[in-house]
């Protein structure tokens, strides 16, 4: 097998560019840059699967990233167990009440015709509605009036961390086959708007919804996944703080840079596990049938393959990786916070990183996701710089300068859509194309 350099040289370009954040800035800097770098690979890897191998356009993605932190809440975080005495079982009982009547409504639209189907379904419909909230609601208050302050929700399982991982993919994977059931199979504009509500659906009831993560008072204080340590234990070790004196290090820079480093290595051993996973499927026999099927679904059903039934295995397999990535980057932030989930960061962002990387490649994914990050974070800085050096010679209260001054707020939008033209125009594939 040849050695591609110039795949080579655009990963070396990328890793310079963070050591060069780090000489400039701080390590602390850089190694922040990686790891939400090797975090946001992971979900542009997601979204190449479901683009890339299949062409479903997704844009809900912040809907599956966002149901991933859900899950580090409610496996991680100890329970509340008077909240559970207040209401929890009520909760449960309302939640089994409303998943019977939808599937009761759904056998009753199966099985009867006419009018009597629409007249039992209005009536199963509009008299489960109101008995589920008639369960749901006092039990809810009482939940959310368990010392609000603090807790005022269920709480959690209380689970080693790493555990929410697997189960926030698991959240995302049944969102989109529930998406997928519905969607697949109709034009692609209609996986879009669906993908889009759901995911504005997703993070309206994780702002409202107090009692399941505490809506927009914010979950903190989320348990470290092992082997990563806490700061303030390093600088409670002897050991550790002469090996960081030994350095000519601070121990609290110690700290901090070893915690980093520890995410980091735990951040790139799951994105190789899935870029070799990734590999091995686009070179068999399903990543083929997958491809020929994103090319011409027509000859792919008339050769015998289950269009509808491979979009659906894709599509949800993408949102789990999606869902895995969300899980990590609450993790990482060590809070859950329904308000930061926002489409242009987790929607527009992601897809600009495929794009300009390569969709269809898993490792254009993975460069786009570096690229595209290292400059949404460093371009104000960079914009800083060059404003004051443009404005320096300009007197000090000048309109002009100060215009100038405050668009540096602006230039990170400007960036991203100078990347995108300029790579559209000059490598329209992406910086590492498709084979």
């Amino acid at each position: 097998m040849s050695i591609n350099w110039k795949n080579i040289a655009l990963f070396a370009i990328v890793a310079g560019l963070l050591v060069l954040a780090g000489y400039q800035q701080s390590a602390n800097v850089a190694l922040g840059l990686l790891n939400i770098g090797l975090i946001s690979a992971i979900m542009a890897l997601g979204v190449n699967l479901q683009w890339g191998y299949a062409g479903l356009f997704n844009v809900g993605i912040m809907g599956f990233v966002a149901l991933g932190g859900l899950a580090t809440v409610l496996t991680s975080m100890p329970p509340v167990a008077e909240a559970w005495q207040a209401g929890g079982a009520r909760v449960i009982t309302a939640l089994l009440l409303g998943a019977g009547v939808i599937a009761a409504a759904v056998q009753a639209f199966k099985r009867l015709s006419g009018r009597v189907r629409t007249l039992a379904m209005l009536a199963i419909l509009v008299g489960g509605f109101f008995a589920y909230r008639w369960l749901l609601d006092p039990a809810v208050a009482a939940i959310e009036a368990v010392n609000p302050a603090s807790t005022g929700y269920l709480g959690g399982a209380g689970l080693p961390i790493l555990v929410a991982w697997p189960v926030g993919a698991l959240f995302a994977a049944g969102a989109a086959w529930v998406i997928g059931k519905t969607a697949l199979g109709l034009r692609s504009d209609y996986l879009a708007i669906a993908t889009l509500g759901i995911a504005e659906i997703i993070i309206a009831v994780l702002k409202n919804e107090d009692w399941l993560a505490r809506g927009v008072k914010n979950v903190v204080g989320l348990p470290r996944p092992w082997p990563v340590p806490r700061e303030i234990d390093l600088q409670n070790s002897a050991s550790f703080v002469a090996r960081a004196e030994g350095w000519g290090l601070n121990p609290v820079t110690a700290s901090s840079l070893a915690v980093k480093l520890a995410y980091a290595g735990l951040f790139a051993l799951v994105l190789l596990v899935l870029i070799w996973m990734a590999e091995r499927a686009l070179n068999s026999p399903w990543g083929r049938m997958m491809r020929a099927i994103r090319d011409n679904e027509e000859a792919a059903e008339a050769m015998g393959k289950d269009v509808t039934g491979r979009h659906l295995q894709v599509f949800v397999i993408g949102a789990a990786i999606c869902g895995l990535a969300g899980a990590m980057l609450t993790t990482l932030d060590g809070q859950f916070t329904p308000g930061t989930y926002q489409p242009l960061r987790f929607t527009f962002l992601i897809w600009v990183m495929v794009i300009v990387g390569g969709s269809g490649n898993n490792w254009g994914a993975v460069l786009g996701a570096f690229v595209i990050w290292f400059f949404w974070v460093e371009v104000e800085p960079i914009g800083n710089w060059l404003m004051g050096w443009l404005t320096a010679g300009m007197e000090d209260g000048s309109p002009l300068k100060e215009h100038l001054l405050d668009s540096v707020a602006h230039m990170r939008l400007l960036t991203m859509g100078v990347i995108l033209l300029l790579v559209l125009r000059f490598s329209p594939r992406g910086l590492i194309p498709e084979k």
